[in-house]
């Protein structure tokens, strides 16, 4: 993007001020970042006491063998009592944790009461097959409750999860079970998807047939669809039989702060995934904190919704344990935005009042595609906070999520964070920033971070580079799960003495930061660096276009050519002149150079059910290359279409 284009966004026109009502009374004020800026880590400490600890921590961070942090090492606690127990305690027994809505329409409102009931009950059934504190257990399951309770009751009995998104192959499950040594399996019949059944079993069965995952002595299943199974008697056990008969109490045992939490694992496209590893103290401080102060969370009052899955890394902290460790409402969905109609989120926004929103830019996006008339069709009013996650979301976006979602009135915040990152780190605070559209602006209070040139240099106000973390923070990766080396190669190589995110990012003409998507998505034409994120929003831009994913395919004569895919807005028609038309409005918006060479309307882009583009795979189409592993899509089928389409796509000078 030119100065001048990132200028253009930056008008008074484009800001807004947060509404007066939630600036009073807001969790969080300027003062935090006084305090933060004062003193980092005794502001860290202060978060901590947000927790209930068996033992209250005495040292805040040991970062005495860089970059290995140790946040809170001499405390303990159980992640599971913050999460559950202590609200009971407290009272809240009768607040309603979980509104879950299936997608046929079953439901179910799980008290802070009956969640300990649960979890309590869970926890007992995984010590009776032999989990122990350190062992890990692989989770492989829909958005349903028994995810949320399986995640609990590990982190009640000490023993590390591994969740494996319900999308993924056989094989990919493979690999995971076999890197985490797995000893139990929890997973399910299968879950209701697009209006049908479809069966997760069945990939456990296949994965378990793998060389490595013989250490595996047992599978839980959870019969959510009524489907087929096989059974392998001896190892498969029914949850409803296994886990309902269990005792209702269970105590909780404190852990050291730095007992290993979970294990996620990146879904990079070659290499062996990575292992994430979170730990317990450092890790909930981080995401409680950042869910109360971004959200301005009132759990007396608040309905949250986050749409992602648990499997994803913003189902961990802000499905989770965020939300849970705060004593939230929230709504959990288990379907598509589109079944059965193409209002289902808005309706579940007026059925529950959902207060706070969660959601990510391409779903966005989508809804856009859909027109404006189907949010219109629904009681929106309830909603006072708007948030973004996943990927930087174009300022368009921006704009119709606050218009048309948000009745123009309610503030967004637009998140970045990542998998090792644990929690949010830059972020507007909602009754603090002025909101720039397409922009996460500055580090939370407590994050240090800053964007640097080649040489590791800040760059100025204007100019572009790399984002980079430049002081340890609580709820940081601890390392890549059995391969130290790797997490020293991957994270810290770069820049030495730094995390580099492996984002690129610019700082406008005030410093605020603007994400540019991973610099691997960055475009060589001609000598220019150009981001695939910058192309995209410039073509979003257009009024007949809702969503677009720009690749970089091999060029003999520009070291790489812009290739295009979009989808055109509701009630939008792909006129013999469209492409011609976007083409030129990049050149106006961007320059000539970030011109597209190819760009091909689509009816739909390969997505994840995380909502992310699969953007790799529309680089083999450009390339005219096999395809490569599709089983984590939404709809794999999309890819044959858009192969047919390829050739007729072709417009060049």
């Amino acid at each position: 993007m030119s100065k001048e284009s990132l200028a253009n966004l930056m008008t008074e026109e484009r800001r807004f001020a947060p509404p007066a009502e939630l600036a009073a009374g807001a969790n969080v004020t300027a003062a935090a970042y006084e305090s933060a800026a004062a003193d980092r880590l005794g502001f860290w400490a202060e978060q901590a006491r947000r927790l209930s600890w068996e033992r209250e921590p005495t040292q805040t961070l040991d970062w005495s063998n860089p970059p290995f942090a140790k946040w809170f090492t001499d405390g303990r606690l159980n992640v599971a009592y913050n999460c559950v127990d202590r609200h009971v305690e407290a009272g809240h027994g009768d607040r309603v944790a979980i509104h879950f809505e299936g997608e046929p329409g079953d439901t179910r409102a799980i008290t802070y009461a009956e969640l300990r009931r649960e979890v309590s009950k869970a926890a007992h059934a995984l010590t009776e097959l032999g989990v122990e504190a350190g062992d890990r257990v692989a989770i492989y399951l829909p958005m349903i409750p028994e995810a949320i309770i399986a995640m609990l009751a590990c982190a009640r009995i000490g023993a590390p999860h591994s969740l494996v998104f319900g999308g993924f192959s056989a094989d990919a499950l493979a690999t995971r079970i076999v890197d985490a040594d797995a000893r139990v399996v929890i997973t399910s019949d299968g879950g209701w998807r697009r209006g049908a059944p479809s069966a997760l079993k069945p990939a456990v069965d296949e994965a378990l047939t793998r060389p490595g995952t013989e250490a595996v002595r047992s599978v839980l299943v959870v019969r959510r669809t009524g489907q087929d199974v096989a059974w392998h008697e001896g190892r498969d056990v029914w949850w409803h039989e296994l886990v309902d008969r269990q005792p209702e109490e269970h105590t909780p045992q404190a852990f050291d702060a730095e007992h290993p939490l979970f294990i996620l694992y990146t879904s990079g496209t070659t290499g062996k995934p990575k292992g994430i590893l979170h730990t317990s103290g450092g890790y909930l401080t981080q995401v409680a904190y950042t869910h109360h102060a971004v959200f301005d969370l009132k759990p007396e009052s608040d309905v949250y919704w986050c749409t992602a899955d648990v499997g994803w890394v913003t189902g961990h902290s802000y499905i989770v344990y965020g939300p849970l460790a705060n004593g939230a409402t929230e709504v959990v969905y288990e379907g598509t935005p589109n079944t059965p109609h193409n209002g289902r989120w808005w309706e579940i926004v007026q059925k529950y009042g959902v207060t706070l929103l969660y959601t990510a830019p391409t779903a966005i996006r989508t809804c856009m595609k859909w027109g404006d008339d189907i949010p219109a069709g629904f009681d929106l009013s309830s909603l006072r906070l708007l948030g973004s996650v996943g990927e930087p979301i174009n300022p368009e976006a921006w704009i119709w999520y606050r218009k048309h979602i948000g009745g123009d009135r309610v503030p967004v915040v637009d998140t970045w964070w990542q998998t090792e990152t644990g929690g949010i780190m830059i972020s507007p605070l909602p009754g603090v920033t002025h909101a720039k559209p397409g922009s996460a602006q500055v580090p939370l209070p407590g994050v240090s971070a800053t964007v640097v040139d080649d040489d590791g240099n800040e760059v100025a106000n204007g100019s572009g580079g790399y984002l980079t973390l430049t002081e340890p923070w609580p709820s940081m990766l601890r390392t890549i799960w059995g391969d130290d080396q790797r997490y020293l190669d991957t994270y810290w190589s770069r820049f030495p003495g730094r995390y580099f995110a492996g984002d690129g990012a610019k700082k406008d003409a005030d410093g605020d930061i603007w994400l540019l998507g991973r610099v691997d998505d960055v475009m060589l034409v001609s000598g220019h660096n150009i981001s695939t994120t910058e192309v995209e929003s410039a073509l979003v831009s257009h009024p007949r276009i809702a969503e677009a994913a720009v690749v970089g395919a091999t060029d003999p004569q520009t070291t790489q050519a812009i290739v295009a895919f979009v989808i055109l807005r509701g009630g939008a028609e792909e006129a013999p002149d469209l492409v011609d038309e976007l083409r030129a409005h990049v050149a106006r918006e961007l320059g000539p150079i970030a011109k597209p060479k190819r760009i091909l309307p689509v009816d739909e882009l390969p997505k994840t059910r995380s909502g992310k583009i699969m953007r790799r795979l529309l680089r083999d189409v450009a390339e005219n290359r096999e395809l490569g592993d599709v089983t984590t899509l939404t709809d794999s089928t999309v890819m044959d279409l858009i192969q047919a389409k390829l050739p007729s796509a072709a417009s060049e000078d």
